[in-house]
């Protein structure tokens, strides 16, 4: 079988489907917003799809029997992490999985844990289950490096704290936690009874020096507290066929979850089934290419940045296709997000957004052909120059 390759230079036309990403704003903005890349998908997924469509009807379906084999392989290969393939439970999102959980856990008037800036859908949760936010803001060191105040971490845990949804890798600042950094949080969290639901979709982009590790493997007992989210969503760019999976390995915690869904979450559908089944089989080599380009394309991010752009700095992010830039000593009036947004028609995530820590950043999605990107970062230096007269 010849070596498939992959053109991640290849500009494909968004806006001719309904995507969100590029319809959002108007035809003349470059849109380095939500999380999805701009390239293909990997070859054995779009064909796996075409094959189950020409099959021709799509009437109530189950889940691939191979699919449960695959994943609970790859935990094994990548993790040494031996999960049963019982303890998964497969659900339509991420976001739905940690809503979930909190559902299952908690009730109107409990604590959730959480550390800002973090990824949005996360500080909606409170509102949607009755409980309260128990925030802790991660530490920016001068070099732009966030770390644990783990002293803050624990102050923030109340006697009604009862579950911390982590995101690690970290959405938006790009930390991937170290072991003695999930070791700790794990131990105060159990210390206190709280359960931890560990979003860890950007789990497979990670960058050369780094290693991801799903912090339900340290050890049994962090096991037994633990409910993990993955996903195949964002590492091969099929976010919109909507599969994801929760491991949970305690009985009693997963007979929860899966109560929290009767009658409120759907099934996976049969095309995310399909799609997930042939990424984490056989898409391994789409992932090892896509890498090489995302490092290539964080390297010249960062490099362009620190040489063209005045005023905004960022640090390189260990994980995810997501660089958080720091605008705050740029001279911009007001809101950075709005100000590229009017002044250099780029499209990119106001910080603020992420909750507190997050006012005068912006997050910029890198994964995207290196002309969009250059574009994209040459207009927002002709808009910072324009402060200047």
């Amino acid at each position: 079988m010849s070596k498939m390759t992959y053109d991640f230079d290849q500009l494909i036309d968004r806006r001719v489907t309904p995507c969100a990403k590029w319809r959002r704003y108007d035809d003349d903005v470059l849109p380095l917003w939500v999380a999805d890349m701009d390239f293909v998908s990997p070859e054995p997924v779009t064909r796996a799809l075409r094959e189950r469509v020409e099959h021709g009807i799509f009437g109530y379906d189950m889940e691939p029997p191979e699919l449960r084999p695959v994943i609970v392989d790859r935990l094994q290969r990548l993790y040494g992490w031996q999960v049963a393939p019982d303890t998964l439970v497969f659900v339509p999102g991420v976001v739905t999985g940690f809503n979930l959980a909190t559902h299952a856990i908690t009730s109107p008037g409990d604590g959730i844990l959480a550390q800002t800036p973090v990824y949005h859908p996360i500080l909606y949760v409170p509102g949607n289950t009755g409980c309260t936010l128990d925030e802790m803001e991660m530490t920016r060191l001068p070099s732009g490096q966030y770390e644990i105040d783990f002293d803050a971490f624990e102050a923030a845990i109340t006697d009604r704290t009862r579950i911390f949804i982590l995101c690690n890798p970290h959405n938006p600042v790009g930390r991937v936690f170290r072991r003695e950094e999930l070791e700790r949080m794990a131990e105060i969290c159990l210390r206190h009874d709280v359960v931890i639901c560990s979003d860890e979709i950007h789990g497979d982009l990670i960058f050369q020096g780094h290693q991801h590790l799903p912090i339900a493997s340290l050890s049994p007992e962090i096991a037994e507290r633990t409910i993990t989210l993955m996903a195949p969503s964002k590492t091969y760019n099929i976010a919109g066929l909507k599969c994801s999976l929760a491991i949970i390995q305690n009985p009693e915690l997963r007979k929860k979850y899966e109560a929290a869904k009767v009658g409120l979450v759907p099934s996976v559908n049969i095309l995310g089934y399909t799609a997930a089944l042939a990424a984490y089989r056989d898409g391994q080599p789409w992932l090892d290419a896509v890498l090489r380009c995302l490092e290539d394309n964080r390297e010249f991010l960062f490099e362009y940045v620190s040489a063209h752009l005045p005023g905004v700095t960022m640090h390189r992010p260990e994980g995810t296709y997501l660089a958080w830039l720091d605008c705050r000593q740029a001279g911009i009036p007001g809101n950075p997000h709005e100000f590229f947004l009017n002044e250099a028609r780029v499209a990119m995530n106001d910080g603020a957004m992420f909750g507190r820590g997050g006012e005068g950043f912006v997050r910029l999605n890198f994964a995207t052909p290196r002309s969009c990107l250059e574009e994209a970062l040459d207009r927002m230096r002709s808009a910072l120059l324009t402060l200047g007269n």
